[in-house]
């Protein structure tokens, strides 16, 4: 199993439209770096689902639950998606701060890009933030 981190505006679609959702394809996406990061997920990984902008915060697990596919949004046809399901609440959401003050936590992607929206987490670091989440997932 690998993981990610998703991240979102939540004006644009939160952590309680995907709750409400369930199972929702992860779309949008414009981003060679992104895509391709998308295109190395597979059925069973599990992704942090964080929310920018002004909350800048992990706040939930999702399972992907169908792989890479086209983007029906994508006139280029160069972009796709992935379907991704609700699994879990963090019980205590994780700041882009807290993570940034970890210095277990120093080379996420997060931090040294910070604009990327799919991005890998490694094993360690999907440990770390879990324990600071109060979440075993």
């Amino acid at each position: 199993m690998k993981y990610w981190l998703l991240k979102s505006e939540p004006g644009a679609w939160s952590w309680d439209d995907q709750q409400k959702a369930g199972t929702e394809h992860w779309d949008g996406v414009r981003n060679y770096q992104a895509r391709n990061n998308m295109k190395a997920m597979r059925k069973g990984d599990r992704a942090f689902f964080y929310h920018s902008v002004n909350e800048k915060r992990i706040v939930g697990i999702v399972e992907i639950v169908k792989e890479y596919y086209p983007d029906p949004t994508d006139a280029s046809g160069r972009f796709g998606m992935v379907d991704v399901k609700a699994i879990q609440t963090l019980k205590q959401p994780v700041t882009l701060d807290a993570i940034k003050q970890d210095p277990k936590l120093s080379e996420l992607a997060l931090i040294r890009q910070s604009r990327l929206s799919v991005m890998p987490i490694d094993a360690a670091a999907w440990k770390r933030i879990c324990a600071m989440a109060e979440t075993t997932a």
